[in-house]
């Protein structure tokens, strides 16, 4: 009888023990995969977002994109070009390192020295660097060339790798002498396979299959609040069915980007609840402007008619933007005029309507020279936005009525993204968001002109250049008083909407279903985290 007792003690017990390890683990459905476990490749949201769970930054962004402490506990500015960092106590890598001021030079200099960084977005940073030292154990002091009053939100994107993962004498912020390392800078593929993905965050890397699954464990000696979850596992599914029919079979606890015309059948569906977060993520279409002849552009002329600024007007008439929004976004968008929702710092407060005008843009089309309009291909990606192919396609049948022919070439996000680096597009989509929270950070990447020694314009794949703009931003991003930088960044966001170098669609709004049982807090980054996953009370 004892041992008839004891038997079923310990059945219980061990079923006990199942229950709970069931419980503390996690399965969430990606709407777009990361294309790379290192923090510096790709200044993409899913690469970020899956990044910053391994990898901490100095400064961090709440679910609302305030500023608040990350691996640095305070920042404040010396003078107008000097920043004094403080470090956390206690910090530790997952490999049990402490966190030290050589850990965020070798950081900074890794950054200026990855040659396989798509668009060079981080070192577009370092670049602003004059200096880096470090007086004590927790203390970094940072000199810029100029005035940087955007540098605190600046590095909520630069992940803080450990520097033991290359071989270095002492480790000082000196580029020219390779900041002291002295083997091989590390490569993006020793992030993805692990030996690398040596972070401060509260999740490890466990494996990275692309196109089948990242899964990630808890780091149990990590210095912050332990997170919920014991193991976590991302799965890549780009299609919104598929998403939402692995989450009702229980396959999935938490999708990200159900369709949104499912979002009344999730809330109608017992054992299952969503959320949904506006974003700051335009979407819009950067035309080749800069070369003379564009690969994919054909006029009868022999031109490239994007060149021209009505021709370019004449297209954002040509879109039937809340169409768009209220057919293929099922009204889960907001219509841009602008490159960031009205209201934030430096956008305009009464921007210009961009307004759905077809007779209007055929007679701008007439007036440029093109009455039978030309030919060319709108380029975009199908899996990295919410509903992009179906949007690059309504986009495409809108040119066509103003006579323009349009071919649609959508493809996946990892073929997508290296062409567009390299210009082999003529008009291109893409999504930005302005993480900043202001209207410096889609201007100094997308429409100033191409200058990666100064850190603008590296995604200005269109080579867009006005000098006068280049000149207002500029002066903006060096003016540290906010009311005069909000005017300045004000006209030369004037300025991008006269002559649209890109061509704004909507602004996303996220959203994220999950079971019974849960909670999430959205996020206007668009994040999805494994933190922000909670048990409902």
């Amino acid at each position: 009888m004892i041992a008839s007792r004891f038997r079923i003690t310990a059945l219980v017990a061990l079923l006990g023990l199942a229950a709970g390890a069931h419980a503390e683990s996690l399965t969430i459905a990606l709407a777009s995969e990361p294309t790379a476990i290192d923090p510096h490749y790709h200044q993409a949201t899913p690469n970020n977002a899956m990044a910053s769970q391994i990898f901490e930054t100095l400064t961090a962004q709440d679910a609302k994109m305030s500023l608040v402490p990350g691996l640095a506990a305070s920042w404040k500015t010396l003078d107008d070009t000097t920043w004094e960092f403080k470090l956390q106590e206690g910090v530790k890598f997952s490999n049990g390192q402490p966190l030290t001021p050589e850990d965020v030079i070798f950081t900074f200099c890794r950054a200026m020295n990855n040659e396989e960084s798509i668009a060079g977005s981080y070192a577009a940073v370092v670049q602003k660097f004059s200096s880096v030292q470090a007086p004590d154990a927790q203390t970094l002091i940072i000199k810029t060339h100029k005035p940087y009053p955007l540098l605190p939100n600046d590095l909520t994107r630069m992940g803080i790798i450990w520097n033991g993962i290359a071989e270095h004498g002492p480790i000082t912020f000196d580029l020219e002498k390779k900041c002291g390392v002295t083997g091989a800078w590390p490569k993006v593929a020793d992030f993805n396979n692990g030996k690398n993905a040596i972070g401060t965050g509260p999740y490890k890397l466990k494996s990275y299959v692309k196109g089948n699954g990242i899964e990630l464990e808890r780091n149990d000696g990590y210095w912050g609040d332990k997170p919920e979850w014991t193991n976590v596992r991302f799965v890549p599914v780009p299609n919104a069915g598929p998403r939402l029919t692995g989450l009702l079979a229980g396959d999935f606890d938490v999708v990200e980007s159900p369709a949104a015309r499912d979002v009344q059948r999730i809330k109608n569906t017992p054992g299952f609840d969503y959320v949904v977060t506006p974003s700051v993520r335009v979407v819009y279409f950067q035309p080749d402007v800069g070369r003379d002849v564009s690969p994919l552009v054909k006029a009868e002329n022999g031109k490239n008619p994007l060149q021209d600024v009505r021709v370019r007007r004449a297209i954002s008439m040509a879109i039937d933007r809340k169409t768009i929004v209220d057919r293929i976004m099922d009204g889960m968008a907001l219509p841009a005029n602008q490159f960031l929702p009205d209201g934030m710092f430096g956008t305009l407060p009464n921007p210009p309507q961009l307004t759905y005008d077809p007779e209007g843009a055929k007679k701008l089309l007439a007036e440029a020279g093109y009455p039978n309009g030309f030919e060319m291909t709108l380029s975009s990606t199908n899996d990295r936005y919410i509903n992009d192919g179906q949007i690059t396609q309504a986009v495409a049948q809108y040119l066509s009525r103003v006579g323009i022919k349009a071919n649609v070439d959508a493809m996946t996000r990892s073929v997508y993204f290296p062409k567009r680096a390299k210009r082999e597009f003529s008009f291109a989509m893409g999504g930005w968001s302005s993480e900043t929270g202001e209207a410096s950070s889609f201007l100094q990447y997308w429409v100033t002109s191409f200058a990666p020694e100064l850190g603008m314009g590296t995604s200005n794949y269109g080579r867009y250049a006005n000098p006068e703009l280049d000149r207002i931003f500029r002066q903006a991003v060096t003016t540290v008083d906010d009311a005069q930088r909000e005017k300045l960044l004000q006209q030369a966001l004037t300025l991008t909407l006269a002559d649209l170098p890109a061509i704004p669609l909507h602004f996303e709004s996220s959203i994220w279903a999950f079971r019974k049982g849960l909670s999430y807090e959205g996020r206007a980054d668009q994040y999805t985290l494994a933190t922000s996953v909670k048990s409902a009370p």
